[in-house]
């Protein structure tokens, strides 16, 4: 029976804790409203660089680079396997080093590991 009432000091506690949390939101959405004006007087639309591409245009190269890796390995294996008689297994090694020499170059376009120094 205990279980659902509750006691004149708890529901005064539980209220100032609830007015104390909502002063605390108003105060951190009126901080956040605050850097967002600051940010978008800060940050200019129109001053990309040409040299950070957009998101789709990066994700096209990345996925061009992984598709084209894998069909020069396959079509090297295809190759191969034409000339040599020895089908299908220089096209599945080739596929495979294709696949990882395109992953290669999608971690390097992406600056997961550092380009290749001479």
């Amino acid at each position: 029976m205990a279980d659902g009432t509750r006691n004149n000091g708890e529901r005064g506690a539980q209220s100032a804790d609830e007015a104390a949390r909502s002063a605390r939101l108003r105060r951190l959405g009126e901080r956040l409203d605050r850097q967002s004006v600051t940010r978008s007087i800060r940050v200019d639309p129109g001053a990309r660089s040409s040299s950070d591409p957009s998101g789709l245009g990066r994700a096209l190269r990345l996925s061009a680079e992984l598709v084209g890796g894998v069909i020069v390995g396959a079509g090297m294996g295809l190759g191969v396997d034409y000339l040599l008689g020895t089908r299908p297994w220089a096209f599945i090694v080739l596929v495979m080093l294709g696949f990882a020499g395109g992953v290669l170059s999608v971690m390097r376009s992406a600056g997961v590991i550092p380009d290749r120094k001479r």
